[in-house]
């Protein structure tokens, strides 16, 4: 019997087989949907993009719209910009020709780059614009750049505006828009869409052309035209590689940069822009070098400021003569540049020595000839500080310079050089008039009392005279400011300006002819044609001849001998010395034969100078009058005796020798 046993009986476990399980057939899952395909898929992706990008373009569109709408509605009309609205121009020149200064607005002829020399274009486009003819109106490379040096710099360095951009803020300003120092940013943006607005209407070469003739390269200069023929003197068509480079650098900083200003700052920068066109490939290294070492300079013209005084004294009078309003004009004056520039040599030389020493700030000198041609003018000692003019417009105490006009008075009521009157000391109620540095002698010549300038002496003539006569004699010389009325007027407690002064002195000059300063030659406009012409008028007679001949032979005394020796020149001179109460004021108004020469030294607040270093105004008359080299015979020197009038005969011989008859 075979028994069969299961591993389970082995462990004592009743194992059971497992039950049968009946297969039952089931239905199978429905199969998942079909996949889109990918191309599908990425379609509907990109549609969606480019639906919302239109969207978004048409919002953009719309905004951008409205922001050219708002920033571009009061843009004025670019037709204008070929047009030219200006002030007319006003040139200044010297007697012999030579340019003193500018008024207006200067322009020249319009101007086509075409037929310009190839490096006039480059100067400009090297320095302001490298990337002219391949940007759109805003260099936008150029734009980064600078942004990234004035970052580094941590200021402002760089600019990265184009030459259209230049051209559109111009016109803007022109069209009184914005001011020249606006930096708003509704400019700027307007500037950017003029710029490119003004690309799509002009070609590259047409905005070039405009920007040659439009831009402001200083001294009243508008245009290449007109800086070529202001600085050069010549068409811009014949400027020198050097020459074009130093009008391309004024771009930056017309009035810094002006070779008639600063011409050691217009030289380095012209050499900027020489080093900039060999960079960029405009010109080899070898024609930067020559052009350096062939620098010109601007033309041999007075280039002093101190000439403003006199030029801008010249524009103020012009109404006098012509219509100022609507036509370009050159006037010629009577200046002469080589006197006014030893003037302005030797004023710088005396505030220099005595500015300090004899607390002194402001100077003026006027010299003109005995029929009244003014030469020279300077207003004062700086004309940056202050333009107003110490020699036409300041009124101040004429001190002892004022005794010319009582002496003449004296004269021609009869008495002679050489009369003796009291010099003791003289009181009129509380008032005592006292002299400076003198011994009383008792009793001196008139003679010796206008040499000293002695107050007790001018005071008892004035007694003896009047007050009417004197006043009356004093407006006859022409002197019609306000005068005292009182004695003090002998001592110049009254007011004058410093050309009215001089001018009196110029009828004693002229042997007691009158006298009408003048500054103007001629005026013409542009082409030529005369507008004015000066005429001299026959002069008539304010003094007798006799009594200008014994007056100068006075003054003669008070440079030989008297308060005007130390500023005696080494050949006949006579004068008057002056000064004002405290020493407010300080005058030497004196004369040769050539001419008549006042100066004044003060300070414009009226606080006394210091008399110790000695007179200011006595030194700068020696320096200047001693500088000129007029000709002339001079005084006939003849010996009169103490107490003696010279006799009719030596007076005419006096005055010969000193008008050459």
């Amino acid at each position: 019997m075979n028994l069969s046993i299961n591993p389970g009986d082995r462990l004592g476990v009743e194992t059971q087989a497992p039950p049968k399980i009946k297969k039952t057939k089931q239905s199978s899952p429905p199969p998942p949907p079909p996949r889109p395909p990918k191309t599908k898929k990425r379609s509907m992706f990109w549609r969606w993009i480019l639906k919302w990008s239109c969207i978004l373009l048409i919002w953009v569109g719309f905004f951008s719209v409205c922001f050219i709408l708002w920033y571009s509605y009061d843009l004025p009309d670019i037709t204008k910009l070929q047009q030219s609205e200006r002030r007319p121009s006003i040139t200044v020149l010297a007697k012999d020709g030579t340019k003193l200064a500018t008024y207006g607005d200067l322009h020249g002829e319009m101007v086509d780059i075409k037929k310009m020399p190839p490096h006039v274009i480059h100067a400009l486009l090297a320095i302001e614009d490298r990337r002219f003819y391949s940007h759109f109106g805003v260099d936008l490379i150029g734009l980064i750049r600078a942004v990234w040096v004035n970052y580094r710099a941590g200021h402002v360095v760089q600019g990265g505006s184009t030459i259209t951009q230049q051209l559109a803020k111009n016109f803007l300003q022109s069209e009184k828009l914005y001011s020249v120092n606006d930096k708003s940013l509704r400019r700027k943006i307007q500037e950017a869409l003029l710029a490119i607005w003004l690309e799509n209407k002009f070609t590259k070469d047409q905005i070039l052309t405009i920007y040659f003739n439009r831009v402001y390269l200083g001294s009243g200069a508008f245009g290449l035209p007109a800086a070529s023929q202001h600085y050069f003197g010549k068409p811009p068509q014949d400027l020198s590689l050097y020459e074009a480079a130093v009008i391309a650098g004024l771009l930056k900083a017309p009035s810094k940069y002006s070779p008639s200003n600063n011409p050691q700052l217009a030289d380095q920068r012209a050499t900027q822009v020489l080093e900039n066109m060999a960079k960029e490939g405009f010109i080899s290294e070898g024609a930067k070098d020559a052009a350096l070492a062939l620098a010109s300079s601007t033309p041999e013209t007075f280039q002093g400021s101190a000439i403003r005084y006199f030029t801008d004294w010249i524009v103020d009078i012009l109404p006098q003569y012509v219509d100022t309003e609507d036509k370009d004009l050159i006037v010629t004056t009577t200046l002469d540049p080589r006197l006014q520039s030893l003037a302005e040599t030797k004023l710088a030389v005396v505030m220099e020595e005595k500015g300090i020493p004899a607390k002194v700030s402001q100077m003026a000198l006027v010299s003109m000839t005995p029929e009244g041609a003014i030469r020279t003018l300077l207003g004062g000692t700086n004309y940056k500080k202050s333009q107003f003019s110490r020699a036409t417009q300041a009124l101040r105490q004429p001190g002892s310079a004022f005794k010319l006009v009582l002496y003449l008075a004296a004269l021609e009521a009869g008495m002679h050089p050489m009369d003796r009157v009291s010099d003791l000391p003289i009181r009129i109620g509380t008032w005592q008039p006292k002299n400076y540095k003198y011994q009383v002698r008792g009793e001196i010549s008139l003679q010796d009392a206008m040499a000293y300038s002695v107050n007790s002496v001018s005071v008892r003539l004035a007694q003896r005279l009047g007050l009417p006569r004197i006043v009356q004699t004093a407006r006859r010389l022409g002197m019609n400011s306000p005068l005292p009325n009182d004695l003090t007027i002998v001592l110049g407690t009254g007011e004058t300006t410093l050309l009215e002064l001089t001018a009196a002195y110029a009828i004693i000059a002229r042997n007691g002819m009158s006298v009408k300063p003048y500054a103007i030659l001629k005026i013409t406009d542009l082409e030529g044609h005369p507008l004015y012409t000066h005429r001299d008028i026959p002069p008539h007679r304010i003094v007798d001849s006799s009594v200008a001949q014994a007056l100068t032979q006075m003054m003669q005394a008070v440079m030989s001998y008297g308060t005007g020796k130390n500023s005696a020149i080494g050949r006949p001179s006579a004068g008057k010395t002056g000064t004002s109460q405290l020493h407010r004021d300080a005058w030497l108004i004196g004369f040769t034969p050539d001419l008549i020469t006042g100066v004044w030294a003060g300070n414009d607040d009226n606080t006394p100078m210091d008399p110790k270093p000695g007179s200011p105004a006595a030194k700068l008359w020696h320096l200047f009058m001693k500088g000129t080299t007029d000709s002339g015979a001079g005084f006939v020197q003849e010996k009169t005796f103490e107490g003696e009038a010279p006799s009719d005969g030596l007076l005419d011989q006096l005055i010969d020798g000193l008008f050459g008859g």
